[in-house]
């Protein structure tokens, strides 16, 4: 490998696919382009992407492999995947000075808003524990190894595995489709759980989650924080959570139209903050920007300025792009042409507005850089390493460790694209 990766290019072609296999489950792969039925499947796709170290580097950083444990006493509480089976995480025990702090990270995985969407998905690993993976790797933020993830490698790391589609908010069904949308229920039973195994004697704790489940730890952060004492340090981290309430290049509004189906289908209205809820419709209180000001619990939010999943799906997804003047820029943002950019640049624009009192709280953590990404918790790569993305020379990791344990005041946002060079975009080749 090079000793210097600005670029991660994923390309799709004839015999590269049978590797990928394995974690792009149910998408269609050929010799030229990678194709994603839905926006859902495109959002999964990306963070399996953020979440794979190709072979060179998963062999390099070999990475610790940890099991599944299902929640047995779930069912019990209603508290079943969107097929009725069990909900599960996966947990690696801390060590020596962190065998009483706890890191709970909820896996993303998009959305479905309606029958077609969630019938599909009750067919994958987002949407039935039958598709869960036995064994994950546990790197980036999840590493126990001190010169991967150097202040949280001997917490108690545990995954919690996303299989509702509505960020662990939903509590509803549709019996014609046979259809469980149980993702609060599912929230509430892994919490149970986990304090049982000894998080209620947590000194201190942290909530994240990357992309679906970085919207899921905002969603439920204060939630989270009640679970303890006042003595406990809790803070949380959304990754890739900023999912903005922003009109696409045809003036519509894609993600909202989605969300809107997302917190009706799968009632999820009643498990919002009511901090929110209390003057805003429901499906305003699924974006996070109407949510972090008025958050009580310390938060962090390590987001990209050019989200890459918001930038295909939600910005220029097909639907707003029916002639394809899109495409090019969608994969690579070399190919962007220039009024392209000024459209992007704009995004960033609104994404630095929707945190303006965010930023102003001195108990909350900033890092947005301006790469095309999306998730870098995560990933080696992203978040510690020797040529890992950094603002301030710090890296990723080194901001999240300096907020949390207060070790200095971490507000970083990044000079527009393209002035940054640690960069590890997400670029995809015809």
């Amino acid at each position: 490998m090079r000793n210097r990766i600005c670029d991660w290019v994923l390309i799709v072609v004839i015999g590269f696919s049978s590797l990928l296999g394995t974690w792009v489950n149910g998408y269609e792969l050929d010799d030229k382009e990678f194709h994603a039925n839905t926006t859902e499947e495109m959002l999964s796709f990306l963070e399996d992407v953020s979440n794979f170290q190709l072979s060179a580097a998963a062999t390099a950083y070999n990475p610790l492999l940890v099991g599944l444990t299902l929640i047995h006493g779930a069912a019990a509480k209603g508290a079943v995947c969107m097929d009725g089976t069990l909900p599960g995480y996966h947990l690696h025990r801390g060590f020596g000075s962190g065998a009483n702090s706890w890191l709970v990270h909820l896996e993303g995985g998009g959305w479905c808003n309606n029958v077609r969407t969630c019938v599909y998905r009750k067919t994958t690993r987002r949407g039935s524990s039958k598709y869960f993976e036995k064994y994950l790797a546990f790197t980036g933020i999840l590493s126990n190894k001190a010169e991967e993830n150097p202040d949280f490698f001997n917490w108690n790391r545990v995954k919690v595995r996303y299989c509702d589609g509505a960020s662990f908010t939903g509590d509803s069904e549709d019996k014609v489709h046979n259809l469980q949308f149980r993702g609060q229920k599912i929230y509430l039973a892994a919490m149970e759980e986990l304090m049982s195994k000894g998080m209620r004697y947590a000194n201190q704790a942290l909530l994240s989650g990357c992309s679906a489940g970085g919207l899921a730890s905002i969603l439920h952060c204060d939630e989270f924080r009640d679970l303890f004492p006042r003595r406990t340090r809790v803070k949380c981290l959304a990754d890739a959570g900023m999912f903005l309430d922003v009109r696409d290049i045809s003036g519509g509004h894609t993600l909202r139209n989605m969300y809107h189906g997302v917190v009706t289908y799968q009632g999820a209205a009643k498990n919002l903050p009511r901090t929110c809820t209390n003057h805003l419709d429901p499906t305003s209180c699924f974006f996070p920007q109407n949510i972090i000001s008025n958050l009580r619990t310390p938060m962090f939010l390590l987001n990209t300025a050019y989200d890459s999943w918001q930038i295909s799906d939600s910005l220029a997804p097909r639907s707003a792009d029916p002639h394809g003047v899109w495409q090019a820029c969608r994969k690579n943002p070399a190919n962007c042409s220039p009024s392209q950019i000024n459209f992007l640049q704009g995004f960033r624009n609104q994404m630095l507005k929707a945190t303006q009192r965010f930023f102003l709280s001195k108990q909350n953590g900033l890092f947005i850089n301006s790469c095309f990404a999306h998730c870098q918790s995560e990933r080696q790569d992203t978040w510690f390493a020797r040529n890992s993305p950094r603002l301030g020379n710090k890296a990723i990791a080194s901001a999240v460790g300096d907020w949390y344990f207060e070790r200095s005041i971490v507000k970083q946002i990044d000079c527009p694209y393209p002035c940054d060079k640690t960069c590890h975009n997400l670029i995809f080749r015809a």
